[in-house]
């Protein structure tokens, strides 16, 4: 399954940050690790998805929208 990098405003997610996973059957979607830059106002979400289709959709689950979704490669 393709891995992403998900990027967020810290400010738009609000409480959502505190969301201990995300696992959704439905999506097919599996959060692998989070990370954050308080100073930018970023947090960063490394996903397992199907597609980068499949996370915009999930995200509008919760009227979130992404600031970039892009596919990466772990080394």
């Amino acid at each position: 399954m393709p891995t992403y990098l998900d990027v967020h405003k810290i400010s738009q997610i609000g409480d959502m940050i505190n969301v201990p996973g995300i696992e959704d059957e439905n999506f097919k979607i599996t959060r692998i690790n989070t990370f954050c830059n308080r100073e930018e106002d970023l947090i960063y979400y490394l996903l397992n998805a199907t597609s980068k289709d499949v996370i915009e959709k999930y995200h509008s689950k919760f009227n979130l929208k992404c600031d970039s979704i892009t596919e990466v490669t772990m080394m």
